[in-house]
């Protein structure tokens, strides 16, 4: 076999392969000497059909194994042979037909991860956000847990309002006509939480119980369901309850009900852990403006596959926390596609971030020992309230071992980094900060 290399980018390789009438010669014959022991065709016993029967009536089947077999033995052996690391799988290009006596011909292009060879990482310029504590926060979410302790009891008055819960049957309608799965009956819908079309919420504000109205939306562009996107729908609508929200009593009964003993110690509590949350969104954001440092003082090309790969990852991740929730991705208007165009600047940032981190390791010989494994194991455990031999058990997979290992290996890195770098301490969020000078280009 001949194989020809050539770098379309640094990223991209194109294989150019001649395979030598010989092989060609040699897979066919064995395909067809195995389909003989096996072939049925009328009017001849098995494994007695007669070579050009056989050709007739199974050619192209024979073709199409013979060719993928010759592809795939080529395409595997020239990697090993060319020392190639594909991220993503090849694209294949055909080249032609299969032809008994002559060597066959076809190219693939593979991604490949890129050289990576980090510089001015050492002495970086950034800034952090000081943490403060506001009572304020505490507040809110202390009246958040009151909401959520919140009992529905049939409201005196008969007009609904702005967190209100009600009871509603209703049919929409595109162009005159409806549409699939746009009518329901004694629909539970709370004003003000933002679930349904928008604009849809806002009209029922102000109905009467047992009044019936037409109401006007505009389908969102970005809708879940691409024939309503951007369509103007009428629904015909029937409030038939009004239930109100009951809040109970910001006292020592209710911190009772959620596990405290007295007020004094449930506002304590909510203030500790807003103050861990906010810990963790500090150094997140810290470490985020790092990397975008490293990004823009190291830029590289990555590959596509990458990109779509930590995209899939993402898009997994968000459906699993909505599905706990009870929330599908289309209930919030977004689709798989429209996720991955949102999001796909980001992924293409957490991949060079991550191949970074990886490089600066390397160039600096930072390695993570058994010590510290078992170390991070223990806290594991501990956080999950789970015993050390069940997380060593999960983690003796040799690629959750070695998920674990990157992840405390880029630890490493970025405390290796934050120690010979100046750091600023600012009041607010430093990503607050980054989103809006991104919305001002």
């Amino acid at each position: 076999m001949n194989v020809k290399v050539e770098d379309i980018s640094a990223v991209k390789k194109q294989l150019s392969f001649e395979v030598p009438a010989s092989r060609v010669d040699e897979e066919i014959e064995a395909a067809y000497k195995k389909l003989s022991k096996t072939a049925k065709v009328k009017g001849f016993r098995q494994g007695k059909v007669p070579r050009a029967v056989l050709e007739r009536h199974y050619a192209p089947s024979v073709e199409g194994q013979v060719l993928e077999r010759l592809v795939s033995d080529s395409y595997l052996n020239a990697l090993k042979q060319e020392n190639i690391v594909p991220v993503s799988g090849p694209e294949i290009t055909d080249g032609g037909t299969l032809e008994k006596g002559k060597p066959y011909n076809f190219s693939a292009q593979v991604e490949v991860q890129p050289e990576v060879k980090p510089t001015d990482y050492l002495g970086l310029n950034l800034k952090k956000e000081t943490f403060t504590e506001d009572e304020t926060t505490v507040d809110a979410r202390l009246e958040e847990m009151r909401l959520g302790s919140a009992r529905l009891e049939i409201a005196d008055r008969d007009e609904a309002q702005s967190g209100d819960t009600v009871t509603i049957d209703f049919e929409g309608f595109v162009d005159g006509a409806p549409f699939d799965n746009g009518a329901a009956s004694d629909h539970a819908l709370e004003l003000g939480s933002n679930t349904f079309i928008p604009g849809f919420e806002e009209q029922l504000a102000g109905m009467k119980r047992g009044e019936e109205k037409e109401i006007e939306v505009t389908f969102p562009l970005d809708y879940g369901k691409k024939h309503l996107a951007g369509q103007d729908a009428t629904f015909k609508v029937k409030l038939k309850e009004i239930k109100e929200k009951i809040l109970p009593e910001l006292n020592d009964d209710f911190a009772a009900q959620v596990g405290m003993a007295t007020l004094g110690d449930l506002r304590e509590k909510v203030r500790e852990v807003y103050a861990s949350q906010e810990h963790s969104r500090i150094e997140q954001e810290f470490r985020d403006h790092l990397i975008d440092q490293l990004i823009e003082k190291n830029p590289f090309e990555v590959p596509e596959g990458m990109i779509q790969r930590q995209l899939d990852f993402m898009l997994d991740n968000l459906r699993n926390r909505m599905q706990s929730q009870g929330i599908s991705l289309e209930a919030m208007g977004m689709t798989p596609d429209s996720f991955k165009q949102i999001y796909r600047k980001t992924a293409a940032n957490q991949v060079k971030g991550s191949l970074l981190l990886e490089a600066i390791a390397d160039k600096e010989s930072i390695r993570v020992d058994e010590s510290e494994i078992e170390e991070k194991l223990e806290e594991i455990a501990e956080k999950n309230n789970a015993s050390k031999e069940m997380v060593a058990n999960f983690y003796a997979d040799e690629s959750r071992k070695s998920g674990l290992v990157g992840q405390l290996t880029e630890e490493k890195v970025i405390h290796f980094l934050t120690g010979r770098a100046t750091i600023e301490m600012v009041d607010g969020s430093i990503g607050a900060v980054a989103d809006s000078s991104e919305g001002k280009e």
